[in-house]
């Protein structure tokens, strides 16, 4: 429900002094929106971004950020009934960025704590 808008790649401005995750910040109808790389934040490998990529714009805890996805297949409502907890297998247990798992049409999805992923206000600070 935090999300507000898809919207395609967008070229970046970077800070200076920003976390590594943190790809840098656009303009989005006058506001300076901070883009967090999603993958880079899930703890994969950085990759430039292509024509693919979409910024998935969310409202959160009273904030605004994007965050870079690789591409959007699907939009899904998840009825909270159909929702798993995630197994507790994480060495560290405020980095598993998962809220719940649920089985659609044989796969696997999973949703995620924006809490987990996305940064407090003084991480984001450049």
């Amino acid at each position: 429900m935090a999300v507000r808008e898809i919207r395609g790649w967008t070229r970046t401005t970077s800070l200076p002094h920003s976390p590594s995750y943190v790809r840098g910040v656009i303009n989005l109808r006058g506001t300076v929106l901070p883009v967090i790389d999603l993958g880079v934040r899930l703890g994969l490998e950085p990759s430039d971004p292509d024509e693919r990529n979409v910024i998935i714009v969310v409202d959160f805890d009273g904030r605004t950020i994007g965050l870079r996805v690789d591409a959007v297949s699907d939009i899904l409502t998840l009825p909270a009934g159909q929702l798993r907890p995630p197994p507790e297998i994480a060495a560290d247990a405020s980095e598993t960025f998962l809220r719940a798992l649920t089985i659609i049409d044989e796969r696997m999805v999973r949703v995620l704590d924006l809490q987990s992923v996305l940064p407090s206000h003084g991480d984001m600070a450049a």
